[in-house]
């Protein structure tokens, strides 16, 4: 039950400026010790980081990146602005300046940049949204926050894109010069968004465009959630086909060292489009298998065949019994991952966690937090997706 895409049991070494990764076989588990404080930058990059002290917009800071990475950049000296739609209800909101607000309110964006230095942009209305909330919101809200931020004179705003402009993909690995061809209204938009984002850097803006896989952690819910609410009571968990595909994830804590990178690195270096992911996964069914077994109870990944399953979800879309919409259904069978090689080699990015590792750090997560969010539901990450008829589905696989 993936959101977006692995190199079977791989990881790749850092690599040199001008370098391809090398491939190494192998790979952590979950239960490999990792210091989860901080993810590591490349010392190369002490020297040109300057940003301690400076105030930074992050647009959708109430959103389940905008918790992680506002805590990131609180721990390095940076003073947080969080505009968002959504309430920000965080034990950080007394210690941030907080903006309620619409991003496709050009107001509301103009009072939420005054004083600010650099811009983060990851506000984004999800694939659970009617195609015209996440057109205007996508769309015309990224076109707001890139004219503001030039009219106040901001010089770097980073735009948080997806791997999700690649649609269906026909080869792998992806890399940043592949053909973009959306899926649904939220694939599309994001396309959108990453052209006009390419208009105001042709005008002379820096604006590095990050291309994240499906990325899980703390504060992680919507489609995860489900998965982990069967874990935790012991179920064993239907995958889509053989779930020996391989499907590359990524841990927001890699994804916001990513970011800080791409807003303090000189601007010849990061005025580009990166893709994000984790470099250590194996196939869906040995990553997804891992948080069976840290549950305890014993239970499996059982493999369904892909074909009838699909065309089910389908109609189970249309009629809206399901919470798992086209891109998570249509994708959840075949391989689905990216090169960060240019990440690496630009940026110097290496990512800190495996698939098995982020899946487990997000399900510890979900079992600590579990009481704050078991009666809420809702189409963002922060909150559990509605199971619809699949709760149903849950009872048929307690047996062995």
């Amino acid at each position: 039950m993936p959101v977006e895409q692995p190199v079977s049991s791989a990881k790749e070494s850092k690599a040199s400026p001008g370098q391809e990764p090398t491939t190494v076989a192998g790979g952590g588990g979950p239960d490999r010790a990792v210091d989860v404080s901080s993810s590591a930058l490349p010392e190369t990059a002490c020297d040109e980081r300057q940003a301690a002290g400076q105030t930074w917009l992050i647009t959708g800071g109430a959103g389940f990146l905008g918790i992680n990475l506002v805590r990131y950049l609180r721990k390095r000296g940076i003073r947080p602005v969080s505009l968002d739609i959504v309430p920000f209800d965080y034990p950080e909101r007394e210690a941030i300046t907080v903006v309620d607000g619409d991003i496709r309110d050009i107001e509301a964006v103009r009072k939420a940049m005054e004083g600010v230095d650099l811009v983060v942009h990851a506000a984004a209305a999800l694939p659970l949204y009617s195609p015209e909330e996440i057109y205007s919101t996508d769309i015309d809200g990224t076109r707001n926050v890139l004219q503001v931020a030039r009219e106040a004179g901001i010089g770097r705003t980073v735009q948080i894109s997806s791997t999700a402009v690649y649609g269906i993909p026909d080869h792998h690995p992806l890399d940043e010069e592949d053909p973009l061809v959306g899926v649904g209204p939220y694939g599309e938009a994001k396309i959108g968004a990453e052209e006009i984002c390419l208009e105001f850097r042709q005008e002379g803006m820096c604006v590095p465009i990050v291309r994240p896989k499906t990325f899980i952690g703390p504060e992680r819910l919507g489609v995860f959630a489900l998965f982990y609410d069967w874990a935790k009571d012991g179920r064993n968990f239907p995958m889509l086909g053989s779930g020996k595909n391989r499907y590359q994830l990524l841990d927001v804590e890699d994804l916001c060292a990513a970011i800080y990178l791409t807003a303090t690195l000189p601007a010849e270096r990061v005025n580009d489009t990166f893709n994000i992911g984790a470099t250590d996964f194996a196939t869906m069914k040995e990553d997804y298998q891992a948080v069976l077994d840290f549950a305890g109870h014993g239970k499996r990944v059982v493999p369904l065949p892909a074909g009838p399953a699909i065309w089910t979800l389908r109609v189970l879309e249309r009629l809206g019994l399901s919470p798992l919409y086209k891109w998570v259904y249509e994708t959840a069978a075949t391989d689905s991952f990216v090169s960060v090689a240019k990440a690496q080699r630009m940026l110097g990015w290496q990512p800190r966690y495996s698939n098995k590792e982020a899946l487990v750090r997000n399900f510890t997560w979900y079992l600590e937090n579990l009481d704050s969010f078991k009666d809420s539901s809702g189409v963002s990450h922060r909150v559990p997706w509605g199971q619809g008829i699949l709760k149903l589905a849950k009872h048929f696989f307690l047996l062995p």
